[in-house]
């Protein structure tokens, strides 16, 4: 009767699928051993079968049999009086095993038992998520959002287990409602006080590399190398992309046939604008690649620096640059160099007026905050927005308006 209160506690214990039986049967085990050490003063000789299925276990205690004068250790020894009640026959020198019942312990030790046992089943099983996904760092798992809080979600997998998506790492137009099915990639796993926390991220460029190996069985394969990723989550990315056989075109085969392939990922990074970049070990190519669509006139590298000064027809700098600038700042991630775009001299189709001879009207410093986003002649700046001059320099919402003022001026 004393193993009632047990039982459940063993059935919890059988229902951690991926813990080995040797494990079960070793902790469990020691919980007892503890137990009957702190009551014993040691548990060293004691044999304890423990039946999982069943919910039940036995204790037998081995003492050797000695004259009853002699008697030192009432745990290692028993008196030859004592042993002749349990067996006529047993003699000093002998060993006699008897069984131990744990209810003689009293509710405080069972109950003791008991939580020892739920603390050791508890350790086991967020040690064994831990483990699990620790191995699975770089991988894609799929969830169910089962808590939508202000600067995370939580996800759960399908075993239950709890993961982590921050703020952060979500792409901003991501917006989910609990049930819904999510896929991330697992970023970081670490024990915080004892307990594992699995985080996954849909912004990381492992993510998109991932999505790709999915969708491009040559990438899966091997025949396609990704060689680098970089993107702006839920606006734009760059793939570089190389292949070892002659035979297969890399980003046609990332692209799909009418673009079949890549439209899954599109869709599942919310409409990401997504360019395949065919690599080369030729920077001039490989920078005149990344600023793809724009059509580069010519291009002087210092390799020194890591700059790249680009010259290109006036209706083809906004292209170059793209909206809020990302093209630009993609490519320049991409290829490693830092890229600065000028408009090629002479051949322009309307009058266009070098900022240097606005200096009178604007800042120096305001000038070269405008120049370092490659934007060095008035029309440059006219043809970008608003707001993407202030997300791509320091000034503030009032100072471009009052630049975009004078320049418009200059025109009129």
């Amino acid at each position: 009767m004393e193993n009632i209160n047990l039982i459940d506690t063993f059935s919890e214990f059988k229902e951690l699928k991926n813990i080995d039986r040797p494990t079960m049967m070793s902790v469990l085990e020691d919980v007892f051993r503890n137990i009957l050490a702190k009551k014993y003063g040691s548990a060293d000789n004691f044999d304890i079968i423990v039946n999982i299925d069943k919910g039940d276990f036995e204790i037998w205690r081995n003492r050797v049999v000695v004259d009853d004068e002699e008697m030192v250790d009432p745990n290692l020894q028993i008196p030859l009086s004592k042993a002749k009640e349990i067996d006529e026959d047993y003699e000093v020198g002998e060993e006699v095993s008897d069984e131990v019942r744990f209810h003689d312990f009293g509710r405080r030790a069972i109950l003791s038992l008991r939580q020892n046992l739920t603390a050791r089943i508890l350790d086991l099983e967020k040690n064994n998520i831990y483990m699990k996904y620790k191995d699975r760092i770089g991988e894609i798992v799929t969830g169910e959002v089962y808590q939508v809080w202000k600067r995370e979600i939580l996800v759960l997998d399908d075993d239950g287990n709890e993961l982590i998506i921050p703020k952060n790492e979500q792409i901003p137009s991501d917006h989910f409602r609990k049930g819904d099915s999510v896929r991330a990639v697992v970023i970081k796993v670490e024990m915080r006080n004892n307990t594992p926390f699995i985080i996954l991220s849909r912004t990381s460029p492992v993510f998109l590399e991932r999505l790709f190996e999915l969708e491009v069985p040559e990438i899966f394969d091997g025949l396609i190398t990704i060689k680098k990723i970089v993107r702006v989550p839920g606006e734009r990315a760059k793939v570089a992309v190389e292949s070892y056989d002659e035979r297969i075109d890399p980003v046609g085969a990332c692209v799909g046939m009418k673009g079949s392939r890549i439209h899954g990922i599109v869709r599942e990074l919310r409409n990401e604008n997504i360019d395949v970049i065919n690599y080369t070990s030729n920077n001039q190519l490989f920078i005149q690649r990344a600023l793809s669509p724009a059509k580069i006139t010519s291009i002087k590298l210092n390799e020194e620096t890591k700059r790249a000064e680009i010259y290109l027809k006036p209706n083809e700098v906004s292209l170059a640059i793209g909206k809020g600038g990302l093209n630009i700042k993609l490519a320049s991630q991409l290829t490693g160099y830092e890229i600065d775009v000028y408009r090629e001299p002479g051949g322009e189709d309307e009058e266009d007026v070098n900022l240097e001879e606005f200096s009178d009207e604007i800042d120096e410093w305001i000038i070269e905050e405008l120049k370092s986003i490659g934007c060095d002649t008035a029309r440059s700046v006219l043809n970008l927005s608003i707001n993407d001059l202030v997300k791509r320099t320091d000034l503030e919402e009032e100072t471009v308006r009052d630049v975009i003022d004078i320049l418009k001026a200059e025109f009129e």
